[in-house]
């Protein structure tokens, strides 16, 4: 569904991605995961179609990503960035309803009401569907992006740090219901992630970065190694195993 092959991106003198290739397949979610500054949100934006890559291709069901129209990309692709807009005056059901935009040729149908209206029951927003997005929480802000995308109606879910301004529970239930759709609608998800134990709860598999390259790929258990852990994080640490997923316990740093 997504074919990423030998991609690289910088700026004028500067590299920020090198030689990126990974496939992701109907009904998987693969995280993307490594420290700060490795390059996981340009890679999101990549894909996205919001940064263009200096070399390699991008295939989104075999077609070549930037050679699509924009309306057929938009289709096919939904991205939540990692921060909301700050300045956004519109309603929760309408900010919803914007997913719906590469659909709409003139104005919004009834299909696309009732989609908004079944996205936002789905992810419990109905209590605030009425308030202004500007209103909100950083919390609530982030489920409403991810709504809009998920009414959006793509086969291919970005994701950059989906949970970074949730606490535990609504990390978890976000998570879930991202799970939940890939699996039921056969999409496929790529999730830039922070939390390695969340990661490897949730993703069938893991792309480790380190300086703008990709050192590992495979499942959790594969990537989630000690020697992996010390050489991207510069930490010792412990990996277990809970329901047959691996799960770190940091020790110290390295040195």
């Amino acid at each position: 569904m997504l074919q990423v092959d030998a991609l690289s991106f910088g700026y004028k003198k500067r590299t920020i991605l090198t030689d990126i290739s990974l496939n992701v397949h109907k009904g998987q979610m693969v995280s993307i995961v490594g420290p700060n500054g490795t390059g996981k949100t340009t890679l999101i934006k990549c894909l996205a179609g919001i940064q263009r890559p200096r070399g390699g291709s991008i295939l989104i069901n075999g077609k070549d990503a930037f050679g699509m129209h924009r309306r057929e990309h938009a289709r096919c692709v939904g991205y939540v960035p990692q921060s909301s807009p700050s300045k956004f005056p519109i309603i929760v059901f309408e900010a919803v309803l914007m997913g719906r935009r590469p659909y709409i040729t003139w104005k919004p149908t009834q299909i696309d009401f009732e989609k908004t209206a079944r996205v936002i029951e789905s992810m419990n927003l109905k209590d605030i569907a009425l308030r202004d997005f500007d209103k909100l929480s950083g919390g609530q802000k982030q489920k409403v992006m991810l709504a809009r995308a998920i009414a959006q109606d793509t086969d291919v879910l970005l994701l950059d740090e989906p949970t970074s301004n949730l606490d535990l529970k609504h990390q978890l239930e976000v998570l879930e219901m991202i799970s939940s759709l890939v699996e039921t609608n056969q999409m496929a998800a790529v999730l830039a992630m922070h939390d390695l134990n969340l990661a490897s709860r949730f993703s069938h598999r893991m792309v480790m970065m380190k300086e703008g390259q990709v050192l590992c790929s495979g499942t959790p258990s594969e990537v989630m190694t000690p020697e992996n852990i010390s050489t991207v994080y510069g930490i010792h640490a412990v990996v277990s195993q809970n329901e047959g997923h691996p799960y770190i316990l940091p020790t110290g740093t390295v040195g």
